[in-house]
């Protein structure tokens, strides 16, 4: 893949809630943009996009890596970051402890790239075995929501089970030595669990409920600079283009720059969907959904409107 490939003219300037539109000459010295190691925004990390489409205007870019969104999205609050992308759980928890950020592009998705695994030998054969067992995942993850949507599916309640609340890495270790009973997880740990001998996947995500991501943004820095949060957009919506239509050189870029075997990352990419667009009603109702859903079950203290923190991109290219 060429970098020319993803260069296009620069995006106009879009204002949130009737702000006016920046100057084209105005924008920041640096874009820090939070990514994990999966997706287009580390396509566009390799490849360099960000830095060639503000090199003209003198922003530096700096990528920082995290595990999991909910950290992400903490230094999306604080401003430590600009950027950033998550699934669809971080957000809501963000929300609803008021935190500065603001959705401005998704990606929908049907859920093929999570999972809930258990042992091979396991005794859990249905969703309905979940009942009273240790059930590892990230707290206000895309994987809590789907352990949850999960028990509700099998007629459970998710005081059903005993929820244990660990990082990727940790609940890996722990779903190894059999610390857990089950584990509810997202790519490229699910692939890399599924490659291993002794794991059976008990469900997947798709046959549970639908998991779009979300790229968000800092709404201080997008009220100052909509021109660079719509160029961000536009950039990674052709990003996506590209790795949806060359999914065997995205895979080798993604094993690249993990070190993550190229099988488990062809396994991800293949079930990947990569469309980043402008948050649709329909997205949005999903969204709130799974806001309602954690409130329902009093794990945030109030309802959050999902639509009250959506920001308009109007796409450039």
């Amino acid at each position: 893949m060429h970098r020319r490939q993803f260069l296009g003219a620069s995006a106009a300037a879009f204002a949130f809630a009737g702000g006016s539109p920046a100057r084209a000459a105005d924008a920041p010295r640096q874009l820090r943009v939070g990514y994990q190691k999966n997706g287009v925004l580390l396509v566009a990390k390799q490849q360099r996009l960000f830095e060639a489409r503000f090199a003209s205007r003198g922003v530096e870019v700096k990528f920082v890596e995290f595990s999991s969104g909910p950290p992400l999205l903490e230094a999306l609050n604080t401003g430590s970051i600009d950027y950033g992308t998550t699934g669809d759980s971080p957000p809501v928890f963000a929300q609803a402890a008021r935190a500065s950020l603001l959705y401005v592009a998704a990606q929908p998705s049907a859920g093929s790239t999570s999972a809930i695994l258990v042992r091979e030998d396991s005794p859990i054969k249905t969703l309905s075995d979940l009942k009273g067992r240790k059930v590892g995942f990230t707290r206000a993850s895309s994987a809590h929501n789907v352990i949850i949507a999960a028990l509700e599916k099998a007629g459970l309640t998710y005081r059903d089970i005993a929820p244990v609340y660990l990082q990727p890495a940790d609940a890996a270790a722990a779903f190894t030595r059999g610390s857990i009973d089950a584990w509810s997880i997202w790519d490229p740990y699910f692939a890399i669990a599924e490659a291993q001998k002794g794991t059976r996947v008990l469900a997947s995500g798709r046959d549970i409920v639908r998991q779009n991501s979300f790229f968000l943004a800092n709404r201080d820095f997008t009220t100052k600079y909509p021109d660079i949060v719509a160029a961000v957009n536009d950039e990674l919506a052709r990003a996506s283009a590209w790795t949806g239509a060359h999914r065997a050189e995205a895979a080798a870029l993604f094993a690249e720059a993990t070190g993550i075997p190229l099988d488990i990352q062809i396994r991800t990419i293949e079930r990947s969907e990569f469309v980043v667009a402008p948050l649709s009603d329909e997205v949005v109702a999903e969204q709130q959904a799974v806001a309602d859903r954690f409130h329902g079950l009093g794990l945030i203290p109030d309802p959050v409107r999902v639509r009250d923190i959506v920001w308009k991109w109007t796409p450039n290219s």
